[in-house]
């Protein structure tokens, strides 16, 4: 063997947090309250879209649409229901006309059209009993929805013989931000309480418990704060508050907890509180930096895509993870100073365990215990590795299956409730009116051509399969645009094939096509193109940061295979609940028979993320305990039996957050938090329970094996659980492995 003997590498903090505890929690009290300010009015300048890529040849013919022909692009409809008459009716004719011109005269709106002015037979309903008026609201995001806001109310609901019902692509935007912002205070409202005494459940001490929400609280109003900042230079999605919430509160429980675990344990064992927070940072706060870092690396890799409404979820996941680390590792250290022993106070528990030790006569000092069945647990697992590592491997996989089935689409209307009055709107386009209005693609075209040019270009068009019928073209300057109608839904694969059909055919000017259909198309593709460098990204960070860990080649590919590994559950339920419908009448949301497109990419690098934030912590004490000792099956048990309870109670604790923001009304809110928080549970519950130990088990020894240039590398530049000497890595003929034996530890 041979020792390495180093400085400690991280904890430079340690005396900053300790020297001045009360100056770091008032300025922390300062810039809290200066990020309330900052951020009060963060959820008004976020944006509800995003899912499209700015560079592609859909967005630039939209762009160029509303530039060379802005009435053609309707973003706003009013649904005129007649009232059991006709349309044509003259009473509701004229109140159809006087609606019409009424919208056309206010301020920032153009484009207005209506069945009654134009006859077009695709804005009234099959049956004659509703009619469209079609609208765009000019200018941004923001100031569309100001005009939004300022002219539903006098438009909407009983006009003489009619009624009004608001519609169209801003109106389902609008109502999807106003719903998750009341959705996410609901949600905050269910989680606090819940969280709080899911904590006074884990720590036993009603103090203990709010130091973890108190880390959650401050990373969650700074990342409001950034986001805000943010939106000054760059769009950021409303969804992203979603994020925030749930990882501000998830992820500061798992460092808080982490952290005033090692304390009050290093209390117990008779160290002064100075002593005992500087042991803490040295070790859990190495844990916490680098969970932190492999959490944060996992939501960088969205930016790799182009969708501003992926860079958003990294925008706000990175930030709430730093913020949440750094809070953890800076005031909550600080505020563990001054309360010293009295962290313990109000320590519910001690009722149970005297009345225990009176029952039992015996000893009830929680040390003799902790743990004891996490390590009973570990044992069985690494006597049975082949069995449990085989059938817990096989039941994920089958989990995984109905992901084979997946279909991708887009975010529309069916993401509200089935109440909602745009979703209602939508509703009856989709099933009332002939050829799905607002449905078609638009295909643009630049560049000078004669009218005989340009009806053959639309003969041509006419004669693809799965076109229902050609309109257009209109012409202005150089520019002309044809509607294409295609059968059948919007957005279905025939509509898709329509758009590569279209996109392959020769033309005499240049063409580029946009349209719902388009847009999807050009959506897979970015998610296509940028997928395998976010795993790339992803799967080579984390290989190098488990490294420097754990100085083992092994244990940073099993580390990414594992976590993948619990990530098949989540994906199977999002296919069978969520595309194919099940349970749809429980969850209360309504299936469009299809899966977001980016949707899985986000589930995928956030659901990853907290996998390593949990792999980390049980990696960090297994390696701790077997720098100390060398015996590896004795470190996995000690490992497990060391932070299996306290992994089980935060995963329980982040899937209630996660729940909470899955009560959403809208169903890719719904999507994110269930399918996190299943993701989460069975990461916890299986991975790190069954399949590490097993696996680990079944390397043995070679488990920590590197090259010697490796380790050479990891002695010089690796982080560890400790700073005494560590022992060398032992090669794996070095001893046969024993079978587990108990462990009675309490370090």
């Amino acid at each position: 063997m041979t020792e390495v003997n180093r400085p400690p590498r991280v904890g430079g903090w340690t005396r900053f947090v300790t020297a001045r505890p009360r100056l770091s929690l008032l300025v922390a009290l300062v810039l809290t309250a200066l990020a309330v300010v900052a951020g009060s009015d963060v959820a008004d300048r976020l944006g509800s879209g995003g899912w499209e890529d700015p560079a592609a040849q859909s967005t630039y013919a939209t762009k160029a649409l509303e530039r060379e022909f802005p009435d053609s692009q309707p973003n706003f409809l009013l649904l005129v229901d007649a009232g059991g008459a006709s349309v044509d009716d003259p009473a509701v004719a004229a109140e159809g006309r006087r609606l019409t011109e009424r919208l056309a005269a206010e301020k920032g709106v153009r484009g207005v059209g209506s069945y009654w002015q134009t006859g077009a037979p695709t804005l009234r309903a099959k049956d004659g009993g509703e009619a469209l008026i079609a609208a765009r609201l000019t200018g941004d995001e923001t100031a569309a929805n100001k005009t939004l806001d300022r002219i539903v109310p006098e438009l909407r609901g009983t006009h003489g013989p009619v009624e009004v019902r608001i519609g169209g692509i801003l109106a389902v935007r609008h109502e999807m931000q106003t719903t998750i912002q009341e959705d996410l205070l609901r949600a905050e409202m269910i989680a606090l309480p819940v969280t709080l005494v899911l904590l006074v459940m884990v720590f036993g001490s009603a103090v203990a418990a709010l130091l973890p929400l108190g880390v959650g609280i401050v990373a969650i109003l700074g990342t409001n704060a950034i986001l805000r900042g943010l939106t000054e230079v760059t769009d950021v999605s409303v969804f992203a508050l979603n994020l925030t919430t749930a990882m501000g509160l998830g992820l500061a429980i798992d460092y808080a907890l982490f952290i005033v675990r090692r304390f009050r344990e290093e209390l117990a064992g008779g160290a002064d509180s100075l002593t005992a927070i500087a042991t803490t940072l040295r070790t859990a706060g190495r844990t916490v930096l680098f969970s932190a870092l492999t959490v944060a690396v996992s939501l960088a890799a969205m930016m790799v895509f182009p969708q501003y409404f992926l860079k958003s979820f990294a925008y706000a996941g990175i930030a709430v993870v730093l913020l949440a680390a750094g809070a953890a590792l800076i005031l909550l250290p600080a505020a563990l100073i001054l309360l010293g022993d009295r962290v313990n106070a109000f320590d519910l528990r001690k009722l149970f365990r005297r009345r225990k030790a009176a029952d039992t006569g015996a000893d009830a000092s929680p040390a003799k215990e902790e743990g004891a069945a996490w390590g009973r647990t570990a044992a069985l697992v690494m006597r049975r590795a082949p069995y449990f590592a085989i059938a817990t491997t096989a039941g994920l996989l089958l989990l995984g299956l109905p992901f084979l089935g997946v279909k991708f689409g887009t975010a529309d209307d069916r993401q509200l409730p089935s109440t909602a009055e745009s979703h209602v709107v939508q509703q009856h386009l989709r099933e009332g009116f002939p050829g799905t209005p607002g449905g078609g693609l638009a295909v643009l075209a630049e560049g000078e051509a004669t009218k005989t040019e340009y009806a053959g270009y639309r003969q041509r068009l006419a004669d693809l399969p799965d076109v229902l019928r050609v309109e257009g073209p209109l012409v202005h300057g150089d520019w002309a645009y044809f509607t294409v109608q295609p059968e059948g839904e919007a957005v279905d694969e025939g509509a898709q094939r329509l758009v590569h059909d279209i996109r392959a055919m020769d033309a005499p000017f240049d063409t580029s096509v946009t349209g719902t259909a388009a847009v999807l198309v050009d959506t897979k593709a970015a998610i296509g193109e940028g997928t395998p460098w976010a795993l790339a990204f992803i799967a080579t960070v984390t290989l190098i940061l488990v490294f420097l860990l754990t100085g083992s080649v092994l244990i940073p590919l099993q580390a990414v295979l594992l976590n993948a590994l619990s990530l098949t559950a989540m994906f199977g339920a999002l296919v069978w609940v969520f595309q194919d419908g099940h349970l749809s009448g429980l969850l209360a949301f309504t299936s469009p028979g299809s899966i977001e497109t980016t949707l899985p990419v986000l589930m995928f690098c956030v659901a990853f993320g907290l996998s390593m934030d949990y792999g980390v912590f049980l990696l960090s004490r297994i390696k701790e305990e077997y720098d100390h000792t060398g015996d590896h099956i004795a470190s996995v048990r000690f490992g497990l039996q060391r932070t299996g309870g306290l992994i089980t109670a935060a995963a329980v604790i982040l899937a209630v957050v996660m729940i909470a923001i899955g009560t959403s009304r809208v169903t890719n809110t719904k999507m994110l938090g269930l399918g996190i928080a299943l993701a989460v549970l069975m990461d916890a519950m299986v991975i790190r329970s069954l399949l590490v130990p097993a696996v680990m088990r079944l390397t043995g020894r070679a488990t920590w094996w590197a090259p010697a240039p490796l380790r050479r590398f990891h002695d010089r530049f690796g982080l560890s659980e400790t700073d005494e000497p560590s022992t060398s890595t032992p090669t794996p003929e070095a001893k046969p492995e024993p079978e587990p034996v108990p462990i009675h530890s309490s370090s």
